[in-house]
């Protein structure tokens, strides 16, 4: 691995991030009614700005937080919406961060009255999830930071080794096993109550 202190690039952070969808209008809405995000901006063109193709679309913008931005293409010329079928679809996803386990589990209630069905939340070892879809297909989640430094950093440190092994195997290392055990440990005494 080449050291990034070095690398040519300084990346500042993602500008945004974008994806399709099938109405933006309802977009904006479902993403501020269900996660609160704030509608910022749009544009708006007959033709592509990189091609020069024609080729309408409503593009519009989303404050995720913390100058984060989640951005959808409404494309009414071109065919309907499909998803990769080679892909399961737990795969493709957009995961949000919240600040704590408390602000998970109150996220999931708000989400659950609205009448979304609601997965976990998941435990991760280091974070604890929830998901859900919206209503373009694509799959969302929400996850709060549980870990401790000393998790963090021996998941850094073991990544390379992992990353190793499975490009020589296409199994799982073992290498992080104690990142599960933490899950087991919790689910077991969740279950005795």
């Amino acid at each position: 691995m080449s050291d990034v202190a070095d690398h040519p690039v300084k990346l500042g952070g993602v500008h945004h991030a974008a994806y399709r969808c099938k109405d933006a209008k309802e977009t904006v809405e479902w993403y501020g009614k269900v996660l609160g995000m704030d509608y910022t901006t749009a544009f708006a063109e007959d033709h592509v700005p990189s091609t020069g193709a024609y080729d309408p679309y409503m593009h519009v913008f989303l404050d995720a937080g913390n100058g984060n931005i989640l951005a959808f293409f409404e494309l009414p010329n071109q065919k309907d919406m499909g998803r990769d079928e080679n892909t399961p679809a737990w795969v493709q996803h957009l995961a949000f961060r919240v600040n704590s386990e408390e602000e998970l589990l109150s996220a999931k209630e708000h989400i659950e009255s609205l009448g979304i069905d609601v997965l976990g939340p998941t435990h991760h070892g280091i974070f604890k999830s929830i998901y859900f879809f919206d209503p373009n297909g694509h799959r969302v989640e929400l996850a709060a930071d549980i870990g401790t430094d000393e998790q963090y950093a021996e998941l850094k440190r073991v990544a390379p080794l992992m990353l190793d092994e499975w490009s020589e195997t296409k199994k799982a290392p073992r290498h992080a096993d104690w990142l599960h055990e933490i899950a087991r440990k919790e689910h077991a005494q969740k279950a005795k109550g």
